[in-house]
């Protein structure tokens, strides 16, 4: 069976027909809702009759306190009930979760260089460089042959270390 695409008016007219239908169903679902709304309140609440003198007015506005207050109790008594239900499933979403347990995700090994997890936790704005070597200064090392009849000279030794503090007093 060869699938053909919708052309995009044929495509946008079924569009425009299937909203006209919902339209429709919205509008009779809200004229029954309504019909359905009128029929209930014309049983439970009859219009009350008015005429009459003040203690009937009295007596009519006692009965409707009364059907308030009921109904006001109803109200409370569905309200405790809902708490106390969502109370329950809470402790029992804490059970369950107690009964499976943490279950710790298995870690991956990861390589990572020095330079990239400190980058890595402390940002992009931080650039921190854990080559130390890089950052010291270049010494070039001189190497100094003594000749061996001076090695019992302390007179040059001093003259040698009297040079080293005026280089370190230098810098």
């Amino acid at each position: 069976m060869s699938e053909k695409k919708l052309t995009s008016s044929r495509r946008h007219h079924l569009k425009s027909v299937i909203l006209s239908i919902a339209l429709n169903w919205l509008e009779e679902e809200k004229k029954a809702d309504k019909a359905a709304k009128e029929a209930y309140m014309a049983e439970n609440c009859p219009a009350p009759d008015l005429s009459g003198d003040q203690n009937a007015l009295m007596e009519t506005c006692k009965k409707l306190q009364a059907i308030i207050d009921r109904i006001d109790e109803e109200r409370y008594d569905v309200e405790a009930k809902v708490a106390k239900a969502d109370k329950e499933l809470e402790d029992l979403r804490i059970k369950v979760v107690d009964l499976r347990g943490v279950k710790k995700p298995a870690l991956k090994k990861v390589r990572m260089s020095a330079d990239t997890m400190l980058k890595a936790l402390l940002g992009s704005k931080h650039t921190v460089n854990m080559d130390l070597r890089a950052n010291l200064k270049q010494v070039k090392k001189e190497v100094k042959e003594e000749p061996a009849e001076a090695a019992g000279d302390w007179r040059k030794n001093i003259e040698d270390k009297a040079d080293r503090k005026k280089m370190f007093e230098a810098s």
